[in-house]
């Protein structure tokens, strides 16, 4: 089993920057694909960004590809996601997850493992 704890949300203006954090608990991995995904009120889930642990492999929606940076501190078990530029319609709960094996998808079906949520939300 893995718990996720996501921290970091709040309240930015458009244009600003905020970083998420997302620590790592309980079963040790070190091969597991983990991704970041959002809600914004009455949308379903999308994927965001995802990253290889192993390899530190990224992959972005095209939505935020050039504006958010996701990465991983392994010594800390830690996913980030530094958010620049950001703006109203990036308002939104934000999830991190992980998968139970390698690789990098864009499929929330293939998470096994999700953290409560942070609310991020972008003022105009």
């Amino acid at each position: 089993q893995v718990q996720l704890v996501e921290s970091g949300g709040g309240l930015v203006q458009a244009g600003g920057s905020l970083r998420l954090s997302c620590a790592a608990s309980g079963r040790t991995f070190s091969r597991n694909g983990m991704g970041w995904f959002r809600q914004a009120p009455g949308k379903p889930r999308e994927f965001v960004a995802g990253i290889s642990w192993i390899s530190g492999s990224t992959y972005y929606a095209s939505s935020v590809r050039g504006r958010f940076t996701i990465s991983r501190d392994s010594a800390k078990k830690t996913l980030y996601l530094q958010m620049d530029s950001l703006r109203p319609e990036d308002t939104a709960v934000y999830y991190c997850a992980a998968r139970d094996t390698t690789g990098l998808v864009a499929n929330e079906g293939l998470y096994a493992y999700w953290g409560q949520g942070t609310q991020v939300t972008v003022s105009s």
